[in-house]
């Protein structure tokens, strides 16, 4: 099955103008994407090959990637000096430098603290957790109402948000307050939770399968969130712990960063694994006559309208994280398939 990539009318535009490329993983068909500007303007779509490939984090000087996949996290950097390009005209090539071996711990979200030290959700055990040098990894918090650190996925603990100031852990989004094994697929209708990693107190509830928590620095008060098991994307006022729709996404949300005072968010189409069916989602399509569709959307945060899209189809079916790459135009990577990266080397100074 082939793939196709169309962007809306303006989208290349407003890259080229906010000067930022776009990144999404999708465990699905085991890709990391990166798409960015052709000198002409056109599309430029990078991809390569990472089993199960899921949370993404992007440093501020977009220098370094980091990639959870199968049973490692891995952290790729950018070959290319600031201000120079590639034989073949890239602003920027990834490449992998350094994996941390975790097992299979099936790693969600992934922030950096300021000294670049990775957390991830660590969801089979229901933690954060950080890289070890001498074991699978360090937990570093969990939930009061997970009683035991073991190997079973009770809440779904699945979003991690950090504070913009601190760079420190701040919200975990949950699908629910369980304490079995597996428990959370009977709450995605109404059992999702947020909560203040700081205080471990719950902010919000009774949300549907809620994914990727962020906090934006221009909005204080708010976490934005999607709650993907009704479609919404909004934000959890802090004051009141309600949680306010901005805007419907015509797919299973997962997966946002911002870009300015835009969201962009990824879509996934619909899903044939029973845990996604049934949900509020479904009659929401539709009521508006729409299909679940895999795409990346970018939504305006002052009036939740849609600017601008990405539809993806084809081979890609399903989405999990999205990454922006500010100031890079048009980046590369390189995995482990070829021998290409056998001979990419860069030596630093004595």
């Amino acid at each position: 099955m082939e793939l196709a990539l169309t962007a809306s009318r303006q989208l290349t535009d407003w890259m080229a103008r906010e000067r930022v490329s776009l990144g999404f993983s999708t465990y699905q068909a085991g890709k990391l994407f990166l798409v960015g500007l052709q000198p002409d303007g056109r599309l430029s779509i990078y991809e390569r090959t990472f089993n199960r490939c899921m949370g993404l984090h992007v440093s501020d000087d977009a220098r370094t990637i980091w990639m959870a996949s199968l049973y490692q996290l891995w952290r790729l950097e950018n070959f290319v000096p600031d201000g120079e390009s590639t034989p073949d005209g890239y602003d920027a090539l990834y490449v992998p430098t350094l994996g941390h071996t975790t097992g299979d711990i099936d790693v969600h979200d992934i922030q950096c603290r300021s000294d670049g030290t990775p957390v991830f959700a660590a969801t089979l055990f229901n933690c954060l957790a950080t890289v070890s040098d001498t074991h699978s990894f360090r937990p570093v918090w969990r939930p009061p109402f997970i009683s035991a650190l073991v190997p079973e996925d009770r809440c779904h603990l699945n979003g991690l948000a950090q504070d913009p100031g601190t760079k420190e852990p701040a919200y975990v989004s949950a699908v629910s307050r369980s304490d079995v094994s597996d428990a959370w697929r009977d709450r995605r209708l109404g059992g999702g939770l947020l909560m203040d990693v700081r205080t471990s107190d719950v902010i919000a509830d009774s949300l549907s399968m809620p994914h990727s928590p962020r906090v934006h620095p221009d909005f204080p008060g708010r976490v934005w969130l999607l709650n993907a098991g009704t479609g919404f994307f909004g934000y959890v006022d802090l004051h009141t712990g309600r949680f306010e729709e901005v805007a419907f996404c015509p797919g299973f949300g997962r997966g946002m960063t911002f870009v300015g005072r835009n969201a962009v968010i990824g879509l996934s189409a619909a899903r044939e694994n029973r845990t996604f069916q049934g949900l509020p989602l479904d009659e929401a399509l539709r009521s508006r006559d729409a299909e679940a569709r895999c795409a990346l959307q970018v939504i305006n945060l002052d009036t939740g309208t849609t600017e601008h899209t990405l539809r993806i189809e084809g081979v890609v079916r399903e989405l999990y994280d999205v990454v922006a790459l500010r100031g890079v135009v048009r980046p590369k990577l390189l995995g482990f398939k070829s021998d290409e990266i056998r001979r990419m080397l860069r030596v630093e100074d004595a």
